[in-house]
């Protein structure tokens, strides 16, 4: 059956000032940058619960939202993760990791310490749900899961640097050692480790560039 429909309206924004606030946003996203070194300074929970509503409200394949969002301020639980990060991260430096990945992480200066991992107030593991269980446990599959958590990511990174809070896409490999630490289900994957904080006052990212407009979008214009 159909599902029921609402009124969706807008509010009527003029050009100007549809331009404006565009420029603003543009002008804020820019500043964004991944940190490595938070202060430990604490960062409220209603904080935390604001961004992950926004995440939350991002589009998903036939609205199955396959996602769960686990937040993290325990320090035992953060010292866990981060052992168990850095062990993976030091097979991957030391072992596994080819020569170009390597080549191409060097500028960064990453390496398999992770201090960030316990700093940072909040830890963000964002799982994804392949499949959800009716009460007599079948499973039903989610669809464009990639994608989708993929999406309520980006709504959370943007929410958080909008707040005024640093973060840092983490993504060791394997990270199986996630599910365990937070208790999920089999059913779900860990996606990615976001840690969240402010800034360090010592803090220095790399002086990045990134690619300009006309390098990454194309337009295909009605002719005039």
């Amino acid at each position: 059956m159909p599902l029921p429909t609402v009124p969706y309206r807008m509010p009527a924004v003029s050009e100007p000032e549809l331009a404006l606030r565009l420029q603003r946003e543009r002008e804020l996203m820019a500043t964004r940058r991944s940190v490595r070194a938070f202060s430990t300074t604490p960062v409220p929970r209603s904080v935390i619960e604001d961004a992950l509503a926004v995440a939350a409200s991002a589009p998903s394949g036939a609205h199955r939202q396959p996602w769960h969002f686990v937040a993290i301020s325990d320090p035992g639980i953060k010292a866990r993760i981060r052992d168990a990060a850095e062990a993976e991260e030091r097979r991957f430096y030391e072992e596994r990791g080819v020569d170009e990945w390597l080549a191409a992480l060097e500028p960064l200066g990453t390496d398999a310490v992770k201090p960030h991992l316990t700093d940072a107030p909040w830890l963000v593991v964002v799982f994804r749900r392949d499949f959800e269980r009716d009460a007599a446990g079948a499973r039903t599959p989610n669809y464009y899961v990639s994608e989708s958590v993929g999406i309520a990511v980006g709504f959370l990174l943007s929410a958080l640097h909008r707040a005024g809070l640093a973060t840092l896409t983490h993504t060791p490999s394997p990270m199986g050692f996630l599910r365990e630490i937070c208790g999920r289900s089999v059913d779900e994957k860990p996606y990615v480790l976001i840690p969240v904080g402010w800034p360090d006052p010592e803090c220095r990212v790399p002086d990045l560039a990134r690619k300009p407009l006309d390098e990454v979008s194309t337009f295909l214009e009605e002719p005039t």
